[in-house]
């Protein structure tokens, strides 16, 4: 039951509150335990490729076992002190391990911009939260852009998060977002990180293969209940889920393009260097910034819906097990 509250009232202070400045986000502390991390392992093992590659398989394994006991221990201890106290603390940590109402007011920002005609402001400000190279772009490239943004990462800041806490709590949660964290920060295929963020990179792979699945089926759920093309959503969502490099990225990409009639993704710019890339979706309609804020709609929708399904499935399944066991 702890849980199940949890969860739901993680949820509901993310979409009202965010991520406020005066809390101590434990992303930010696995940051820099991640930063601390890397910079000893490094000087510990052989610089070479097989060296590189088993310093950050360390870190791969002691970092996620490491947030995983800390969080379950203080969780435990909670609980043992009173109930009440464990619930506030998983309800704490739920809140932080969604980040759906910061990718709307991030992508609202880039909204903004274009909305008043300022296009240096839109790059500098979809710049915040996209990889790729911005300085360039046109409006339909970071109209683009930012739709990408919040499809994708519908994935690792709703649907991901919420399956892990609703099997295993909080500390579940935070156990992968260090995973998520860690592949954010190492996991490139450039010279510095190619060995040393792969291991990490793998995991987070992995560890998102299941809820980036589950989140393409819940954005065409969204797009149906928000009122834009869901049959079409399904359609793209099936054809061109695997249309990226990465096996979990185009899930939500793709729903959000079909339910839209967009066509996103396609060539790109990271770090100066040129990328060859697939696209996504079809072009029935011309992009438009409007699109931003109908993907911030879809994200919303498909989130309650999550939620409600993965509470009401967690219900269910405490109901079975205490019937068996009865």
């Amino acid at each position: 039951m702890i849980i199940a509250i949890a969860v739901v009232a993680g949820f509901i202070m993310d979409i009202l509150f965010g991520d406020p400045s005066w809390i101590r986000h434990p992303v930010v502390i696995m940051g820099k335990g991640i930063s601390i991390m890397e910079n000893a392992l490094r000087r510990m093992f052989p610089k070479t490729d097989r060296g590189e590659f088993a310093a950050g398989l360390v870190m791969t394994i002691v970092l996620p076992v490491l947030v995983l006991a800390v969080t379950a221990g203080v969780c435990v201890a909670a609980y043992m002190v009173h109930p009440g106290l464990c619930l506030a603390v998983e309800t704490l940590w739920c809140w932080q391990a969604f980040s759906m109402k910061g990718l709307k007011t991030e992508s609202m920002n880039v909204y903004r911009c274009l909305a008043e005609g300022e296009l240096n402001d839109s790059r500098k400000a979809v710049g915040r939260i996209v990889g790729r190279d911005t300085a360039n772009l046109d409006e339909t490239g970071v109209t683009k852009a930012a739709v990408e943004t919040v499809a994708e990462n519908f994935g690792d800041g709703v649907m991901s998060p919420l399956v892990f806490m609703i099997i295993g709590g909080a500390p579940l949660a935070m156990f992968y977002k260090s995973i998520n964290t860690m592949d954010s920060m190492v996991g490139y295929k450039n010279k510095r990180f190619l060995f040393f963020g792969r291991a990490a990179a793998k995991l987070d792979d992995f560890v998102n293969y299941i809820p980036a699945r589950l989140g393409g089926i819940m954005w065409v759920a969204g797009a149906m209940l928000s009122g834009y093309d869901y049959r079409n959503s399904w359609r793209i969502w099936r054809r061109d889920r695997r249309n990226h490099a990465s096996p979990n990225s185009a899930q939500t990409e793709a729903a959000c393009a079909g339910a839209l009639g967009i066509r996103l993704a396609g060539p790109a710019y990271y770090f100066g260097e040129y990328y060859e890339k697939p696209y996504i979706g079809d072009a029935i309609n011309e992009i438009s910034y409007e699109n931003i804020r109908d993907a911030d709609r879809m994200m919303y929708c498909a989130g309650i819906v999550a939620v409600i399904l993965a509470v009401t499935v967690r219900a269910a399944a405490v109901m079975i097990i205490s019937a068996a066991g009865a």
